[in-house]
């Protein structure tokens, strides 16, 4: 009961924070002209206010400050100095572009502080394809890549309006159920004010008259954040997962279900990119996203919907799965998923500059087939006249 009534406060009281604070945020930027201008990769055409993610960073901080005590690790201390890190290189890459080296140097040592916490060392995988006992080191290599991974996946599909909040939405409403389910209850708080943050921006960022990016400011905060609830989940316990709806051994498959969308989307963009012969962080629109708008004619909102809706049902049809079948048949099913879909993405020819030749000459080639039809139906008039 207690939990329930601090969570319901949190949740208003940081909802609130960040839907009375982001109309200051967008009325500075307007002022001092920082708006995000569009370029040829732009899904907007219009100047548009960014640094959304600054509320992020201080709704979080108060957050923070009102829940420390629940962390038996001591994790808020650890938490706070990678999340600073984040905040300032997020914000210098929305007001100065800085390199792509750069930002992954300062995510090193943003997720280091997290690292070294005892709570998110990962002993086991608890017999995931037959990996039990994992050595310090090792669990050091995999915890930082998986936590760097997350972060600039996460990070790359902030791509059109709407999207990143809705998937951060789903995300962040999985992991607050599963670590209310394993009494990690400080988890579950940073889970919810996450999604108060999130639900209070998304507001703004498909309106039309008050609209804000949350930039990488907020992209890297909440992929941060992310990274450390999908790396705490990944090191619980046995006893821990026994009011889970699923295996223990199925814990690994079930992570990567929750963030399937930036999973895949990063895989990839970052394969069509390298078989181009160009940097994986290169630039273009062959996110997916951006083929649900730029091929299948869909809105914003429209892919945003999508996108989110096939999140959610991936991660229930996993853990429903999960709760039965073993890990090996589960790694297979996962596999065969991403193979079609990779197969429905990859079909099409994904150049930016041929897409839009290929639209451009569909729209041409239906016109021309509508105008013949048109002329032989006055023809037919006339000979039955």
């Amino acid at each position: 009961m207690f939990f329930l009534e601090t969570a319901i406060s949190l949740f208003i009281g940081m909802f609130l924070l960040t839907y009375l604070t982001i109309p200051k945020i967008i009325s500075v930027v307007e002022h001092k002209r920082l708006m995000d201008k569009p370029n040829q990769r732009s899904s907007h055409i219009s100047k548009t206010p960014t640094l959304g993610g600054i509320s992020f960073y201080y709704a979080l901080i108060f957050a923070l400050f009102f829940i420390h005590g629940r962390d038996i690790f001591d994790e808020t201390i650890y938490i706070i100095p990678g999340l600073t890190i984040l905040f300032i290189v997020g914000l210098k890459d929305d007001l100065v572009v800085i390199s792509p080296g750069s930002k992954l140097l300062a995510q090193v040592f943003a997720v280091a502080f997290i690292l070294v916490n005892d709570s998110f060392v990962i002993y086991s995988l608890n017999g995931f394809l037959n990996i039990n006992e994992i050595p310090y080191y090792l669990y050091l290599i995999i915890g930082a890549f998986i936590m760097i991974t997350i972060i600039n996946s996460y990070n790359l599909i902030d791509g059109i309006d709407g999207l990143a909040s809705v998937v951060g939405i789903v995300i962040m409403i999985i992991y607050t159920t599963i670590f209310y389910l394993t009494g990690e209850h400080f988890f579950a708080l940073i889970s919810i004010t996450m999604n108060a943050c999130l639900m209070a921006f998304f507001g703004f960022n498909i309106s039309s008259e008050r609209k804000i990016f949350m930039g990488d400011t907020g992209s890297l905060i909440i992929g941060f954040i992310i990274s450390i609830l999908t790396l705490k989940f990944l090191a619980l316990k046995p006893n821990d997962y026994t009011e889970l709806p699923f295996l223990l051994e199925n814990a690994p498959i079930i992570a990567i279900s929750i963030l399937i969308v930036p999973l895949f989307d990063t895989a990839r963009v970052f394969a069509i990119r390298i078989a181009n012969k160009r940097g994986p962080f290169s630039p273009d629109r062959n996110h997916t996203h951006h083929v649900l708008i730029d091929y299948w004619g869909l809105s914003h909102k429209q892919a945003s919907f999508i996108i989110g809706c096939f999140n959610l049902v991936f991660v229930v049809l996993f853990i429903v799965l999960g709760s039965t079948a073993k890990n090996l048949g589960m790694v297979i099913m996962l596999v065969s998923v991403v193979v079609l879909l990779g197969y429905v993405f990859f079909k099409y020819n994904y150049n930016f500059t041929a897409l839009k030749q290929k639209i451009i000459l569909k729209r041409k080639v239906e016109k021309l087939k509508s105008k013949p039809k048109k002329k032989n139906e006055g023809q037919k008039g006339v000979d039955v006249e």
